[in-house]
């Protein structure tokens, strides 16, 4: 049996978290060969050519960090 993972367009949130490190997430990366990995805005930066090249697809949030407001948006408390 063959479990295929729909690749995800929805957008990062506070629950998404690193895989390398457990930090908040602000990209994902769709991988060729299947699956997604998720990473902090620290590690897409260290693996960010690597993963390029590995990629189908990147979503790239890490402009979020810029944009942070003091007070988190309801829901996200």
């Amino acid at each position: 049996m063959t479990t295929a993972v729909a690749p995800s367009t929805a957008s990062l949130s506070a629950e998404d978290r690193c895989d390398r490190c457990g930090a908040q997430a602000y990209l994902r990366v769709e991988l060729v060969s299947g699956g997604e990995l998720l990473f902090c805005a620290h590690h897409a930066r260290e693996h960010g050519d690597k993963l390029r090249e590995v990629a189908s697809a990147v979503h790239d949030e890490t402009h979020k960090l810029q944009d942070t407001p003091a007070t988190a948006p309801d829901g996200e408390r």
